[in-house]
């Protein structure tokens, strides 16, 4: 037997390492595909919440912005209400004024019709 050829059985043997060296790199292949599907399904996944999270947030920001507007109209409403009642006040104050300058010339008609009337029996008598 030539010294460079290898016996059958070594052969054989060699064959079989190299033939499960093959199925443990397709194995280590398949798993580093499941493993990068999984890797991709999380990173979807992922994706999608941040999707969720940032359409919330824009929906949060609309609310926000609606509130405001509302307040803003709102304060403008008090303060027009708040006007109109001291426009109020004071136009309950001027006629409550007016009232008692009216009631004052009324007593003072009165005590001059009180007066005519006294000066008017001592007159007579």
């Amino acid at each position: 037997m030539p010294s460079n050829q290898t016996p059958p059985e070594q052969d054989r043997q060699q064959a079989e390492g190299v033939r499960e060296k093959a199925e443990d790199g397709r194995q280590d292949a398949e798993q580093f595909r499941r493993l990068a599907e999984e890797a991709r399904e999380v990173r979807d996944q992922h994706r999608e919440a941040l999707e969720t999270v940032r359409q919330e947030r824009e929906r949060l920001r609309e609310a926000g912005e609606m509130a405001r507007t509302a307040g803003e109209e709102a304060r403008a409403a008090a303060e027009a209400a708040r006007q109109a009642t001291m426009e109020a006040v004071r136009a309950t104050a001027e006629t409550l004024a007016t009232t008692l300058e009216n009631m004052k010339l009324v007593e003072e008609m009165r005590r001059t019709l009180r007066d005519i009337r006294d000066a008017s029996t001592r007159d007579a008598n």
